[in-house]
């Protein structure tokens, strides 16, 4: 039953499912992508009646999105330059193979405001929000004007990319130490330095500004006040072309390493209603003063006074959408599917409940104790059922992970009514998860599983780092500080 309204919740429609396949307007994707996510969006597809071709690069003819794809085409090989980040390439396939319209995922194009330029200009919907949304959003400093702009509240920083070692002092001074610095156009941790006093500052400018150089091709970095051991608080929101937008709640993402995250929950274990209504109203009404569509994600720190401030905002689908899928019964892909389409959003704010609370671990083929990668051929496989269990893969017995792309293999999501049950069915679930030939992550969340204080929902941005010191694991600091989009 609901507490707010006592009555028994459940979503009386899907919008859009009534839709017949013959008249949909979109009867063809492309995914441009691979792995589970691919895999994610197939299955969204088939029950929408759209057709799919899947890219692969030729090391992943094997994977689980090509066989379940209607068609497929290789697009060159493994180096993700010469095929998942070729655009040539995957427009070519796009035209060839008569699509309507390219999903991106996430990583690789996703965020990529040339590639939703280049698909309108070849006549090919882009699902996702405007080319000029993507560029806004994908400029850190413009972003932080532009959410202040529109009312979010964020740390005092620098207003423009430093310029000089003496203008990131005055700034210094202005906001007071500590102080991060951060890549103007970056992410997952690169380009960022925790300065705790003026004398580490120019170092700090330097470093951060050659690392975002190599990494991004944009050596410009701000600086902003460094928050200590926040939470990493997410808004997932969903937008119409028409100026309608709701917020499906928060993800909690605090339990990171090297600002990549290994785990997420929904609802954050410590956010009162009164706490996740003002700050999902004010991820929505910064989306609509900006004139976002499709689905996004608005991330927030926030401090041990519940005080919360605007990081980054990522224009397209997460990783952890799962979680929030799980406690809403909202299928993310189909409504951004349907955006795209030029349906309008059906949902009001009132039509969304949150039910109970769910978890998802990212398995990942690394060491567990060292998180040095771990490709190979996986000897045996088996997924975990029972009650609120999902599984997200794109691997099988018999398959050879390849090196070249990101370590996740699988994500485990459990859902249950209260996240004590949500947890043990989470360690259930990762006992009953049979993957050999390879290293896996599983250990190591089966300890976090464990841990008194995750179990109590004490948890940081920092939780990891001392986590996997009193477990006996060696911790190489990361770079920057607090938060991290990974994807």
């Amino acid at each position: 039953m609901s507490a707010a309204t006592g009555r028994l919740w459940t979503l009386n429609f899907e919008p859009g499912q009534n839709v017949k396949p013959e008249t949909r307007k979109f009867k063809k994707i492309l995914i441009a992508n691979r792995g589970e996510i691919a895999c994610r969006i197939i299955w969204t597809c088939k029950e929408m009646g759209i057709k799919t071709v899947a890219v692969h690069s030729d090391v992943d003819r094997d994977s689980l999105h090509v066989r379940f794809a209607d068609e497929a085409a290789c697009i060159g090989p493994a180096p993700s330059a010469q095929s998942y980040l070729n655009i040539p390439a995957i427009i070519s396939t796009a035209e060839i193979f008569n699509v309507d319209a390219i999903h991106p995922g996430y990583g690789f194009l996703a965020e990529s405001s040339y590639f939703a330029e280049i698909c309108a200009a070849c006549n090919i919907k882009f699902i996702g929000p405007p080319a000029e949304i993507i560029r806004l959003m994908g400029d850190k400093v413009e972003a932080r004007r532009a959410m202040a702009e529109a009312g979010l509240p964020v740390l005092p920083g620098s207003p423009e990319p430093i310029t000089s070692q003496a203008e990131g002092l005055r700034v210094g001074r202005e906001i007071g130490y500590p102080v991060i610095v951060k890549a103007s156009a970056g992410g997952g941790g690169r380009g960022m330095r925790i300065v705790h006093s003026e004398g580490e500052l120019g170092k700090a400018l330097e470093t951060a500004s050659t690392e975002a150089a190599a990494a991004f091709k944009d050596g410009s970095v701000y600086i902003e006040r460094y928050v200590q051991d926040p939470r990493h608080i997410e808004i997932q929101v969903m937008a119409d072309e028409y100026g309608d937008c709701i917020h499906l709640g928060e993800r909690e993402c605090s339990i990171q390493r090297r600002h990549q995250k290994l785990l997420e929950e929904a609802p954050s274990p410590v956010l009162s209603p009164e706490l996740r209504n003002q700050m999902g109203d004010a991820a929505v009404a910064a989306c609509k003063q900006l004139g976002y569509a499709s689905a996004g994600t608005v991330e927030f720190l926030l401090d041990k006074d519940n005080k919360f401030y605007f990081m980054e905002m990522n224009t397209r689908i997460q990783v952890e959408h799962a979680v929030t899928e799980m406690v809403t019964l909202a299928d993310i892909v189909r409504n951004q599917i349907r955006i795209a389409e030029g349906e309008t959003l059906g949902y009001t704010q009132d039509d969304l409940m949150i039910v109970g609370h769910a978890i998802e671990c990212r398995i990942n083929a690394e060491n567990p104790e060292t998180f040095a990668p771990s490709p190979g051929l996986i000897t045996a496989f088996n997924l975990p059922g029972g009650p609120g269990v999902r599984v997200d893969t794109y691997v099988y017995a018999g398959y050879k992970v390849p090196p070249f792309y990101d370590s996740m293999i699988a994500k485990v999501i459990t859902h249950a009514r209260t996240r004590d049950l949500a947890i043990a069915r989470m360690k259930r679930a990762l006992e009953a998860m049979v993957i050999e030939g390879i290293k896996t992550t599983i250990p190591l969340h089966l300890k976090i599983m464990d841990d008194p204080k995750f179990r109590a929902g004490d948890i940081s941005t920092s939780f990891m780092e001392h986590f996997l010191a009193q477990n006996g694991t060696k911790v190489q600091k990361a770079p920057g500080g607090a938060g991290g989009s990974g994807n």
